[in-house]
């Protein structure tokens, strides 16, 4: 690999590791019903475009660090087809954590995109 790919990779890594919570709380946030972590994950491989697949097992310590700060809910249910599933659903505090978030990284984004733009209003 070359320096451009590895510096590439490493800038990918950094991105995603401030935006996987941003975007769990997300997806729960619009789902009607409760999600387990392979649901929550195909959900995301489907909207995301591709830039958040293939992470799925990053996503279960994030999905126990959100639940212990209250932001999710879990239950654990029986499955037919294998081991029992935890649901994760999204909290009313995690609604409100989700809307400032959402609002912080709007404003972080429209500031990069500005700055990217030689500051061209």
């Amino acid at each position: 690999m070359d320096e451009t790919t590895d510096q590439l990779k490493k800038f990918q890594k950094e991105l995603s590791s401030g935006t996987v919570s941003l975007v769990l709380l997300a997806v729960l946030a619009q789902s009607r019903q409760p999600m387990y972590g392979y649901q929550i994950a195909k959900r995301l491989e489907e909207v995301g475009e591709g830039v958040l697949a293939g992470k799925q097992s990053a996503l279960y310590p994030v999905l126990r660090n959100l639940e212990a700060a209250g932001l999710l809910g879990s239950e654990v249910e029986p499955s037919v087809s294998g081991p029992p599933r935890r649901y994760y659903r999204i909290t009313k505090p995690g609604r409100e954590v989700l809307r400032a978030w959402v609002a912080a990284w709007n404003a972080t984004r429209d500031s990069v995109d500005h700055v990217l733009q030689g500051g061209v209003s």
